[in-house]
């Protein structure tokens, strides 16, 4: 019992370092950038809430831990912002190098449940990932509309490059979410 709380308690503690993880996003105070631990949460909750929302039926408790585990592994890769400039391939590799680092932390079991539930959120085959990956892009533009711009003003995003980086995937997993948000986007583009 002493190893497995050891090994509980030292994924854990690992784990409190995704709080110094900063992202592009800002707060929608518009005072500082989020933490990716602060983005996790975030998302858990929009899921939540938006449930009802998603594209067929899901569990939201997996969703759930889908959100709660997807970015643990920015603690050893970073965060890559969806309009920042990375190879996709390169940032996979060290993504799956963090999980089984980070995830290899843990007793065998949950090891082998968590690094699934992550696999699963990223191959975004399953009705929760697919969910989870649209939910995961909602709070973003909400936020940087609210604050005159956000991480687009800081990489030139167009509403192109929303439609396919960000659009894609809400619509894929909650269409309807997509269908009430791209209008705003583009109201805020036309006015920008």
């Amino acid at each position: 019992m002493s190893d497995r709380l050891d090994a509980q308690f030292a994924f854990l503690n690992e784990a409190d370092h995704l709080k110094s993880i900063l992202r592009a996003s800002r707060l929608i105070d518009d005072t500082r950038f989020e933490n990716s631990a602060e983005h996790s949460w975030h998302v858990m909750l929009y899921a939540l809430v938006l449930a009802d929302q998603a594209e067929g039926s899901v569990d939201i408790n997996r969703v759930l831990k889908m959100l709660l585990l997807h970015d643990i592994v920015e603690i050893d890769a970073g965060d890559a912002p969806i309009h920042g400039d990375f190879d996709p391939k390169v940032k996979a590799a060290e993504e799956e190098q963090a999980a089984k680092r980070l995830f290899g932390l843990l007793p065998n079991d949950l090891q082998s449940e968590f690094i699934a539930i992550w696999r699963e959120f990223e191959a975004g085959e399953s009705a929760e990932s697919r969910f989870a990956k649209a939910i995961d892009r909602v709070p973003t533009p909400v936020t940087n509309m609210e604050i005159g711009g956000g991480s687009w003003s800081d990489y030139n995003v167009t509403m192109d490059q929303i439609d396919q980086r960000v659009g894609v995937p809400i619509e894929h997993g909650a269409p309807g979410v997509w269908a009430w948000l791209r209008p705003k986007i583009q109201a805020w583009f036309r006015r920008n």
